[in-house]
């Protein structure tokens, strides 16, 4: 094998189309463009997202629902077990990030339940769901707010 010698496979290139080349070719004259409109316009066929002709378009037309609160994004949830990793005492944001229980982006916690916790633990200026705080007490912790 030379490398002069070398090609492509047989069908694995196929040629380019050669349009505005005649009648005989099948692309002559408007070159597979149709009459008019913007498609058939250089530079015009972009049609933005979301556009059906001038048509009210269906974000428009849908009534708005939902609700999504920025808050959500920014609480990082604490599972309730992963505190026992925790030494027993006072337990804030900064011990919580220290830990890594928490990520960087989270601007505060909460303490939901799943597990168990053992130690006494005071919590300062974390929030926690209903079933997590009687369990914290029910270990001898408090919540302070």
């Amino acid at each position: 094998m030379k490398m002069n010698t070398l090609s492509p496979a047989e069908g694995a290139r196929q040629a380019p189309k050669r349009v505005g080349r005649g009648i005989g070719s099948g692309l002559g004259k408007t070159c597979g463009r149709g009459h008019k409109g913007s498609f058939a316009r250089a530079g015009k066929g972009k049609i933005k997202a979301g556009f059906e002709g001038g048509q009210s378009p269906m974000q428009r037309r849908l009534p708005k629902i939902g609700f999504a609160s920025k808050l959500k994004a920014d609480t990082a949830e604490v599972l309730l077990y992963k505190l026992d990793a925790l030494p027993a005492g006072d337990v804030d944001f900064a011990a919580l990030r220290a830990a890594k229980l928490v990520p960087s982006t989270a601007k505060r916690a909460k303490v939901v339940v799943k597990g168990e916790v053992t130690k006494a633990f005071t919590l300062k200026g974390i929030a926690a769901t209903a079933g997590a705080k009687a369990a914290i007490e029910a270990a001898g912790g408090k919540l302070a707010e």
